[in-house]
């Protein structure tokens, strides 16, 4: 009977989805940028997806020294003294009481404007709230959400600064990025959405070149497809995963989820990091760097969000899935290196992906990453395939967060 009621919430969830879903949209001429997840969720009371404590412990953080439980201010809250910024479009005007929400469900010390732990800025005035007026706004709402609620959930003494775009267009999302690196205390920008390669996109390039700050992108959810900006040489491009775990979060396998962005940039030059690490990509930029949990499925649930606001047709928690998981996460995962540094890394001469790509060198490699060996997109061939090693759909792997984090924080 359990298997059964929960391959009718699957069915349900699935039909669901069709009207509500927000489903990947690809870019082309209109220079915009869309968000990268996809929901397949009815309004629900409680949680349903992953909660924080299983992807911690599935991903090694609950094994780090620091807490995710003390007061807000405490030093020893991972992630203290850093701040994430996250870039989006559109307004959601509910994000800090569901963040709240989210943060009182999981016992996660609480971020808001009034303690310093989260600030909402709009630097190109106020943009029009999520999903009111053009469709184009529906999806940024949970969008957010899953941002800010897991980037907090991760690192949560880190501060929060949500950057809203006046609109997702490329010129003021990058005007966004440029805004949001320029804060005071940023060393980490998250951008969980992206658009289709284009020739103009390396004229972006210099946006992302700001030391002291590293950038991290979704890279998509549409097969092999390379999308900027975590087709940049100078952004962390994260790829998906599937991730099954048992009752005990203890993981099961992680394998290529088949939606999974990647492949080879049609016009990014191949970086110093791949070539010295031997990726074969016809001396173009290979994609993605790393991967985490991306998949929605009836053994990998996706993450459990909270979205007030209605904007795709329903409130309540969702259960979010797609590589926008990923960015604020290995985001959350480098403030707390940089909470360990006295110089933070930095996407500057390509120095966050090198020293990335460095603990992916030699014996380092398997204490590191979990390498995802198996899975396919099933839309290129082989080429397109998990296999040892780097490959075009999970990059180098996901993190074993207690030994890659360490790890960092002793490099220069």
């Amino acid at each position: 009977m359990v298997f059964l009621r929960s391959y009718l919430l699957l069915l349900i969830a699935l039909s669901l989805s069709s009207l509500w879903g927000a489903q990947p949209v690809l870019a082309g001429s209109s220079g915009e940028t869309h968000p990268l997840f996809v929901t397949l969720s009815t309004t629900l009371t409680s949680p349903k997806g992953f909660i924080p404590a299983q992807i911690r412990h599935a991903y090694g953080f609950d094994r780090l020294s620091c807490s995710f439980t003390k007061p807000w201010g405490s030093p020893a809250l991972c992630g203290a003294g850093q701040t994430i910024a996250i870039v989006d479009a559109f307004d959601d005007p509910v994000i800090e009481s569901d963040l709240a929400t989210f943060d009182n469900q999981f016992g996660i010390p609480v971020c808001t404007t009034t303690n310093g732990c989260f600030t909402k800025a709009t630097p190109q005035g106020m943009p029009k709230q999520s999903g009111t007026g053009a469709s184009t706004t529906r999806d940024w709402a949970i969008e957010m959400s899953l941002d800010v609620e897991w980037a907090h959930a991760i690192a949560p003494g880190a501060k929060i600064v949500l950057v809203e775009s006046l609109n997702n267009k490329n010129d003021p999302m990058f005007s966004a990025v440029s805004y949001a690196a320029s804060l005071p205390g940023v060393h980490q920008v998250s951008m969980s959405w992206g658009s289709v390669e284009t020739s103009s996109e390396t004229g972006f390039d210099t946006v992302f070149q700001v030391p002291g700050v590293s950038f991290i992108a979704s890279i998509g959810d549409s097969g092999n497809v390379v999308q900027s900006p975590g087709s940049s040489p100078w952004v962390v491009g994260v790829g998906g995963t599937s991730l099954i775990l048992d009752n005990a979060s203890n993981v099961i396998s992680e394998t290529a989820w088949s939606n999974s962005g990647g492949g080879i940039s049609a016009y990014e030059s191949e970086p110093p990091y791949q070539q010295n690490y031997g990726i074969s990509s016809n001396s173009f930029r290979a994609t993605p760097d790393v991967s985490y949990d991306a998949d929605f499925s009836q053994s990998s649930p996706g993450f459990s969000v909270f979205d007030s606001l209605g904007a795709i047709g329903a409130t309540g928690w969702f259960r979010v899935s797609g590589t926008s998981a990923g960015a604020p996460q290995w985001s959350a995962l480098l403030a707390i290196v940089n909470s360990g540094r006295a110089i933070p890394v930095s996407s500057t001469s390509f120095g966050t992906d090198s020293l990335l790509y460095e603990a992916a060198t030699g014996p380092a490699y398997a204490t590191n990453y979990r390498d995802i060996t198996m899975g396919t997109d099933g839309s290129c061939g082989s080429v397109c395939n998990a296999g040892p090693g780097y490959d075009f759909i999970t990059g180098l792997g996901s993190p074993k967060a207690n030994t890659i984090i360490p790890f960092l924080q002793g490099t220069d």
